[in-house]
């Protein structure tokens, strides 16, 4: 069973050995949010699509809104955790496990780094070029394992080798994060060979041996595990993460369609409203109207705070109440399918509604075509300029790459990789932008 006292390190990767001076009294896992939001690639956020088109004359989420709401709603999960298990276990008073809302906090901010442009779509156009393009004949040049993080490729494992690898240039440690931080964001910790039909895992080969450092230090449960790979039990604050981002996804989707007008208000107040008796929900319209909130898209910003502060209570209960099976590694599931069943089912009525309205509407699809292209192009034309770097033509593209991707490297694994780094860290208007320029359609101005 593990223990929140060894769980809770503010141990940095990178700095194991020496002590560093402080000169404010911020907490270690503070810093580690501070680090974070000054971070470019936190910052190049704000050009990657969460779900819908980047905005136009309406703002609806991106990836960075998103990230600090769901930082936000991490923090209060973490505090409530804290509080109700501190008060269960009088031994954690005074010790680092009250600082949990500030990791998790962090870890949250951290969550989607990795994430290629385009969503989603962008993280199958890299797996695909290698499984139906022409980065298929690759297979026999590697090895298996690199072969199987490649075909996987994951935005969850790409965060962590984003804040750990040492990038030529960085430092040790990457972003020299805690120990904890960096063990709180890792949803899948199983290696790409273990990943099985969702193709979900949390790290790649290259970062695998970083993970084990971690997971040793914190006491991570460790799974028996086939070949070459290695399973742990997630860091219990991961469910955490995980929920915040359940939350935060799935109802400001609900919002951004209704002001899209992909849902009609009388749709997204029948969802929102859901979550509540009849009652609650009586007592939610008095406040409206006695507040005066006249305008429809403030009500429902008035409703979906009330159901992400709903879901947010429950999912913290629901932690506090399965303790016991989240840390000796029994606890299956997520927080939201732990949660009562009129909220659970209310949430499954909003994730029906937006996979089927939202998630398979024109604006979105528009988006995944079109970024499946860009992104499948630029890993075509990449790619076959990092296995033949002697051809004139590869050397004006490798010329494009910046120098803190190992693109000259003497090993072929190496050199797909700082390709798939490249790629994958672009916004989507720089995706755009390059792919326009190596395909002859734009030309740059002076």
């Amino acid at each position: 069973m593990m223990n929140w006292l060894q769980l809770i390190s503010n141990k940095r990767l990178g700095q194991e050995t020496h002590h560093v001076k402080r000169h404010d009294d911020r907490s270690e896992f503070k810093r580690d949010s501070d680090r974070l939001i000054f971070s470019a690639p936190f910052r190049r956020l704000q050009n990657k699509t969460q779900v819908f088109p980047l905005p136009g004359s309406i703002f609806v989420h991106n990836r960075l809104t998103h990230s600090l709401e769901v930082s936000c709603v991490g923090m209060s999960l973490g505090n409530d955790v804290a509080r109700h298990l501190t008060a269960k276990h009088p031994h954690l008073h005074g010790t680092l496990f009250e600082e949990i809302g500030a990791i998790v906090s962090a870890a949250c901010l951290a969550h989607d780094l990795g994430n290629p442009p385009f969503g989603h779509s962008g993280e199958r156009a890299i797996q695909t070029f290698f499984t139906e393009g022409k980065g298929e004949e690759l297979r026999d040049k590697v090895s298996p394992e690199f072969w199987s993080d490649i075909t996987h490729f994951e935005g969850n494992a790409n965060a962590f080798r984003l804040l750990t690898h040492r990038f030529p240039g960085r430092r040790e440690g990457g972003f020299v994060l805690t120990y904890s931080t960096l063990a709180s964001i890792v949803k899948y910790p199983f290696s790409s060979t273990l990943s099985g039909k969702k193709g979900k895992f949390g790290f790649f080969q290259s970062e695998q041996e970083i993970f084990c450092k971690i997971a040793s230090e914190l006491g991570l449960l460790e799974l028996p595990a086939e070949g070459k790979g290695v399973r742990f039990v997630r860091h219990p604050l991961v469910y955490l993460v995980e929920a915040a981002d359940d939350i935060c996804y799935e109802i400001m989707d609900i919002e951004d369609a209704h002001k899209l007008r992909i849902l009609s208000f009388e749709e997204t107040e029948r969802l929102l409203l859901g979550f509540f008796d009849e009652e609650a929900k009586e007592r939610m319209r008095q406040r409206i109207v006695s507040e005066q909130i006249t305008d429809l898209n403030e009500q429902v910003v008035y409703m979906r705070a009330s159901v992400i502060g709903l879901l947010e209570y429950e999912c913290a209960k629901a932690f506090v109440e399965n303790e016991q099976a989240i840390l000796d590694g029994s606890f299956e599931g997520s927080l939201i399918s732990h949660v009562s069943e009129p909220t659970r089912e209310a949430y499954k009525r909003c994730s029906e509604v937006s996979l089927k309205k939202i998630y398979k509407s024109k604006p979105v699809l528009d988006v995944e075509l079109s970024g499946f292209k860009i992104i499948e192009t630029l890993m075509d034309k990449m790619v076959a300029a990092a296995v033949s770097p002697e051809r004139f033509y590869s050397q004006q593209l490798i010329g494009r790459v910046s120098s803190q991707y190992d693109i000259h490297s003497t090993d072929l694994e190496t050199r797909l990789m700082a390709v798939i780094d490249y790629v994958s860290g672009m916004t989507d208007v720089y995706a755009l932008d390059v792919y326009q320029k190596i395909n002859g359609i734009s030309l740059p101005l002076v």
